[in-house]
């Protein structure tokens, strides 16, 4: 078909599009970068929801309640360590009694700084911490507190040191017991935190348990053996209370054992226990506001 020249001369141009291949082309472009825009977007959506998630987690462990609850986990497991220590030392001390009561012997050998190695060895054994690593995880304070407390035991070993070592006696009358009220009441004396040993029948007064002692000790003697702790928080959550069970070893029952009412050694009468019967509790007292 030919063009028809218009009136006036001049051929008349045709606009028709003489491929399809630029449409195409341009279809292609718009669905390439209609996708790569969806993917950016995606891609961001992504990035936002990490942000909001990361916020909503840092909100979370910086709000109030979860600092109240992570200081309550951390108080509960000082306590319990606490526990843990002052059970180490009766224990160092119950194994060295053939030591300490051999009229034979003078010095001894059971210095303070002998009595802080082992005490520590059996720390480790007990709860698998490493007081004598600076790379321990533990929170400053509670570590302040240990330390406290083997600073407190050592005392009270260096000051049985001439009892110790008197020869020509045998029984010195420093025992697990008596160790432990004495470290428990210098550690007492210099924080707010308060350790006492307690039972149902105390042989020394300054044992006796309060009300809520004993309490927890009736349940603790009709219940089977557990070295779990008894930890609850009382007083509106005011105060931490933790017991941890003690129990009579064959070693005890020179004293503590059959027959019933015989004088023991120190002049006590026996109390007819069995190995494995409770003895009594380490029971500890740590205020929220302690720190």
């Amino acid at each position: 078909m030919k063009n028809t020249p218009p009136r006036g001369g001049l051929p008349r141009k045709d606009y028709r599009l003489k491929s399809h291949k630029c449409p195409t082309t341009m279809i292609k472009g718009t669905a390439i970068w209609q996708r790569s825009h969806d993917d950016t977007e995606a891609r961001m959506l992504v990035v936002l929801k990490g942000f909001l998630s990361a916020g909503l987690l840092w909100a979370f462990l910086h709000s109030p309640e979860c600092w109240a609850q992570t200081a309550q986990k951390e108080t509960e497991r000082t306590a319990e360590l606490l526990a843990t220590l002052l059970d180490a030392g009766r224990v160092v001390v119950e194994q060295h009694q053939p030591l300490i009561n051999d009229p034979r012997k003078g010095d001894k050998g059971f210095s303070p700084d002998v009595f802080e190695r082992l005490v520590l060895d059996e720390f480790f054994r007990q709860s698998q911490i490493d007081l004598k690593s600076s790379a321990s995880s533990l929170p400053p304070h509670t570590r302040d507190l240990l330390t406290r407390l083997l600073h407190a035991s050592k005392e009270v070993v260096a000051d049985a040191q001439f009892v110790i070592n008197q020869r020509g006696i045998g029984y010195k009358n420093f025992i697990p017991a008596t160790f432990g009220s004495q470290a428990a009441r210098r550690f007492s004396k210099q924080s707010q935190v308060t350790i006492k040993q307690t039972t149902l029948d105390p042989r020394n007064p300054q044992n006796a348990p309060d009300a809520y002692e004993e309490t927890v000790l009736t349940r603790l003697a009709h219940q089977p053996a557990s070295t779990t702790p008894i930890v609850e928080w009382v007083n509106g959550g005011r105060l931490l209370r933790a017991m941890m069970p003690i129990y009579y070893s064959e070693d005890c029952l020179m004293c503590h054992g059959s027959p019933k009412g015989i004088l023991d050694i120190s002049g006590y009468p026996r109390e007819g226990a069995q190995a494995g019967d409770l003895a009594g509790a380490i029971s500890i007292q740590i205020p929220a506001d302690h720190r």
